[in-house]
């Protein structure tokens, strides 16, 4: 994986932004959290008067060798059938793409159909689903370092038609079960605490789960005893950490989720906003700043769904997520439905009056 330059935005504008938004005509700090994105945006964007331009939404789809274990209600057909249906307009995600103006490109990253001639699906494929995790990596080097730069490459075109936020969203049965487990590793979480019903499974089906997982977690604890050839071991200890984070990603991670991780260390080195959807955006989310933390200085988190553990996974990150709605969808539907709420922190810094030129005493 090539280096990524990912600075934390400069923080010397921090006191004007604040004191534009205290003589905002309004008691001081009533607008909550709006006041709190307010400032987070216009210090990525390092300006007073911040814009959202042209914002894109990756739906991003792939499948999981995992899925043959049964630890999803979903079986792997619907992830090809979804897609073809998004490029039908019939989707959640396609809904709210329109009803906010979001530019919706559909990303076919490791689904197990041949959809090259589906009209409407970009083909970035790797291979048709990853490996099954029980048993072996989930992706190889190679493919880890492709499905990065298919993400890096899907941001860069947003970028060139002047996006400046950026929203992604994943299709693909059976990706809660990778996202538990980098939940685990990195918050170092109990995996039983980390594993929810996904996208419907009884209680015998959790139970399922959770020993399937617990075993592929003990075998990939064996074979990263076993492995010594970290190519970066000996340069310095933070190289060392994310040589071994990304193993970790490889291990486990589907395509889509992989080239989530790529689009957003892209996006925050483009100094983008990144929309942070639910369960399994927010474990992406987890992963990419596991390699750079500062890339968590660009991320807004939408929603706070019902799969289990994901609320422990936002209290780790920092993240005060905009929504609880109860959603567990996927495709980004959850960060989408946050988005009038984040053009609302935009719109208060540019067309709310102030104190002295409202005329009205400021009494604090």
């Amino acid at each position: 994986m090539r280096a990524f330059k990912i600075e934390r935005p400069n923080e010397g504008m921090r006191a004007d932004i604040q004191q534009k938004i205290d003589n905002l005509n309004k008691p001081k700090g009533s607008l909550g959290l709006l006041e709190e994105l307010a400032m987070q945006i216009c210090l990525v964007q390092q300006t007073l008067e911040p814009r959202l331009q042209h914002p894109c939404h990756l739906l991003l789809g792939g499948d999981h060798g995992i899925e043959r274990e049964g630890v999803s209600a979903t079986p792997r057909e619907v992830t090809w059938q979804q897609m073809v249906n998004f490029t039908r307009g019939g989707g959640g995600v396609n809904m709210f793409c329109r009803q906010h103006d979001f530019k919706l490109r559909i990303v076919d990253v490791g689904v197990d159909y041949d959809l090259s001639k589906v009209t409407g699906i970009i083909d970035r494929k790797v291979a048709r689903g990853t490996r099954d995790f029980l048993y072996e990596p989930a992706m190889s080097e190679e493919q880890l370092e492709q499905t990065i730069n298919v993400g890096i490459g899907l941001t860069d075109d947003c970028y060139r038609e002047g996006c400046n936020i950026l929203c992604i969203g994943e299709m693909g049965a059976a990706n809660t079960s990778p996202s538990s487990i980098w939940m685990s590793l990195f918050c170092k979480i109990p995996l039983a605490e980390c594993i929810g019903a996904g996208s419907g499974l009884d209680c015998q089906g959790i139970s399922h789960k959770q020993q399937v997982l617990q075993t592929a977690l003990d075998r990939f604890e064996d074979y990263r005893g076993k492995t010594t050839d970290y190519r970066l071991q000996t340069i310095d200890f933070r190289r060392e950490t994310i040589d071994e984070r990304l193993q970790t990603i490889r291990y486990f991670g589907g395509f889509e989720m992989v080239a989530a991780i790529g689009a957003m260390l892209r996006a925050a080195e483009l100094r983008m906003l990144i929309m942070v959807d639910g369960f399994i955006m927010t474990a992406c989310a987890l992963a990419t700043c596991q390699l750079y933390p500062e890339a968590r200085d660009y991320m807004i988190f939408g929603h706070c769904g019902d799969e289990s553990g994901h609320r422990r996974m936002l209290d780790f990150l920092g993240a005060k997520p905009l929504l609880s709605l109860g959603m567990r969808l996927g495709e980004g539907t959850g960060a989408l439905c946050a988005y009038p709420i984040i053009d609302s922190a935009v719109r208060m810094m540019n067309e709310m009056n102030n104190f002295q030129n409202a005329k009205i005493t400021k009494y604090f």
